[in-house]
């Protein structure tokens, strides 16, 4: 029996913008499920099992986290030098998904591993379309590690 596809965390605090990516996987007919944190503490506590997921219910290692700069509380900056700064989560591939223009703030995320930066487009089917060639390439090109994906 085949397990599921490791999932895919989601970091963004905007509706609108979560509802644009979720469109994109479907269309790119993407099989891992998503688990999506509205904020920097929410993705933390779910990447670090603590908080409402100490217990790891329902927690699996995720594939791949596509993460906004812009959120409430802590910074998807600071999100992204705790999960590199982790023995445990650093193989987990992060790509930044924000609205910044900001060579500091792209330079700032490659310096701290992130695996790829893509600015949220003006136009709808430009956003799409960059969703659906990045998980072309994460989820069919690319191999990447499995980690523990138990609790």
């Amino acid at each position: 029996m085949k397990s599921k596809p490791a999932p895919i965390l989601i970091v963004e605090d905007s509706p609108e913008d979560y509802a644009i990516v979720l469109r994109a996987f479907k269309k790119a007919h993407i099989a891992n499920g998503i688990v999506r944190c509205q904020d920097g503490d929410e993705a933390l506590d779910y990447l670090l099992r603590r908080g409402a997921f100490a217990e790891g219910y329902g927690w699996r290692r995720p594939a791949l986290i596509l993460l906004d700069l812009n959120l409430p509380g802590t910074g998807g900056v600071e999100v992204l030098a705790a999960v590199k700064a982790d023995v445990d989560l650093r193989s987990i591939p992060v790509v930044i998904l924000s609205n910044s223009q900001a060579e500091t703030d792209v330079n700032r995320c490659y310096a701290l591993g992130a695996a790829g930066y893509i600015r949220k487009q003006i136009q709808l089917k430009q956003l799409e379309d960059s969703i659906r060639v990045m998980s072309r390439y994460w989820f069919e090109i690319v191999h990447l590690p499995k980690g523990d994906s138990a609790a």
